[in-house]
């Protein structure tokens, strides 16, 4: 686990630099204000916060379209603040290679029927992922099968050898275990009835985006 927290710290990921506009003040012209309407102010305000929001992937478009000739699929959590650390990292390092299609479990729209019949709960319960012939790997194989797709597979290469490959799914399992609560997260229990409790009120009022 500790190379693979290396890995992600080892990605750079550049921050644009914002630029800056000036206007220079006209000499001698007199400038009346022009009133603006209360529906155009919002409207110019709602436009701007848009603009200058981050961009990020809808809850209803949790299944990226690429890349289309993908290699192996990632079902991860996103809800899940660690868990996206390492998924950003491989996502960046996609955009070289393309080779991993992301799949936010999380997404009201997550289909296990478009994912090898892998539940919410179950894909919930430890990382999943699935190869493009319908091959599904977890543990610290995912991980690896991932990481090889990137340029990264010396981090987990020492995890295809015995005893270190019982060893490393061992410790996995109690990261996978607990993740909830070494989160701030609820327990899964309360997750699923809030997940169904959304899902049954969608019904209802025909959720759309």
């Amino acid at each position: 686990m500790a190379l693979r927290l290396a890995a992600v710290s080892a990605s750079h990921i550049a921050r644009p630099k914002n630029p800056s506009f000036f206007s220079a003040p006209q000499p001698n012209i007199t400038l009346k204000p022009r009133p603006i309407s209360k529906f155009g102010s919002k409207w110019h305000i709602r436009a701007i916060s848009e603009a200058a929001a981050e961009p990020s992937i809808s809850k209803k478009e949790g299944e990226e379209q690429w890349p289309k000739d993908w290699k192996i699929k990632m079902l991860y959590d996103g809800d899940c603040p660690l868990c996206m650390r390492e998924v950003n990292m491989l996502r960046e390092r996609n955009k070289t290679y393309g080779t991993i299609k992301f799949v936010d479990i999380s997404s009201d729209d997550y289909s296990p029927e478009g994912n090898q019949g892998l539940d919410y709960q179950t894909a919930m319960g430890r990382i999943h992922a699935v190869l493009s012939d319908g091959t599904v790997v977890t543990d610290v194989e995912a991980f690896r099968r991932l990481y090889e797709q990137v340029g990264l597979g010396w981090v987990y290469a020492i995890t295809k050898y015995e005893p270190i490959a019982k060893i490393a799914d061992s410790i996995y399992g109690v990261w996978a275990k607990y993740r909830l609560q070494v989160t701030g997260r609820p327990p899964m229990e309360q997750i699923l009835e809030a997940r169904k409790k959304k899902g049954e009120i969608c019904k209802d009022n025909a959720c759309k985006m």
